[in-house]
């Protein structure tokens, strides 16, 4: 006969309610959070994802602005033919496109052979396994997230108000900072959010691109997780992770909200 053994549910609630929110408050523990303030390698990795984070979706809106802005202004007729060029790397998967620019970057790749063919450089650039890939890789990866919002933002805009402008001899320059940016404001924010928070928890791009010396928190939870199984602590830095993504998400949508009221 087998031994009797007690075992817990696993469904057992980790908080007790029952005896109302003072007890609930008394069981939570802040040690891991405090844990995180004392440990230099959590301020260098959120510091430094905040960097690349910010540092990406710049390059990004410098090169989707553009591309959003040739878009909307191109042809009635090329504009589908345009839009399924932006969507069509959606169409292979993710990793197989993050290892192909490990192909690419490597010292043996087509960059490096390209540009020694040209004789631009007598010997291979080291960009694989450095922040500079990182932010290539980024950059590639969420342009098309850059590129959508704008392009709505600048499609619904009236044309006639730039032609307007003109008229009462205004450049092109000063219409298109003056008028077109202005009113594509919404679709930059957007734009910019959807790079933003994302690539600020990223983990596959720099783990495959970046390499050892790139530290993203992304990475350190990854690791806090699944090598150190120290799950208390990697909670901890998911929640401060997300609350840091919460405060520019909440003031978009007060800005959005604004804006609301004020056309209203």
């Amino acid at each position: 006969l087998s031994d009797t053994a007690l075992a817990i549910p696993p469904y057992v609630p980790v908080l007790d309610f029952s005896e109302g929110l003072g007890n609930f408050f008394r069981q939570l523990d802040f040690e891991n959070f405090i844990f995180l303030t004392q440990d230099d390698l959590y301020w260098k990795a959120y510091l430094s994802s905040l960097k690349i984070a910010i540092v990406a979706t710049f390059f990004t809106l410098l090169i989707g602005y553009p591309i959003a802005y040739g878009m909307a202004r191109a042809p009635e007729e090329w504009r589908p033919t345009l839009m399924m060029l932006v969507i069509l790397p959606f169409w292979t998967s993710f990793l197989i496109r993050v290892y192909a620019w490990m192909g690419i970057l490597s010292n043996e790749g087509f960059l490096n052979q390209f540009l020694l063919w040209l004789g631009v450089i007598s010997e291979p650039l080291t960009i694989l396994n450095t922040t500079t890939a990182v932010y290539i890789g980024i950059v590639y990866t969420y342009l098309p997230f850059m590129i959508l919002p704008i392009y709505a933002a600048l499609d619904r805009m009236d044309g006639s108000l730039i032609e307007a402008a003109e008229d009462l001899g205004c450049s092109r320059l000063t219409a298109f900072w003056l008028i077109t940016v202005p009113l594509s404001r919404n679709g930059i924010i957007a734009g910019c959010f959807l790079v933003f928070i994302p690539s600020l928890g990223e983990f596959v791009i720099p783990s495959l691109l970046g390499g050892s010396e790139t530290l993203m928190i992304g990475k350190v939870l990854w690791e806090e997780f699944f090598s150190n199984r120290d799950w208390p602590v990697a909670s901890a830095v998911a929640v401060v992770l997300l609350l840091i993504l919460v405060v520019p998400i909440v003031l978009f949508q007060r800005n959005q909200q604004r804006q609301a009221e004020a056309e209203s």
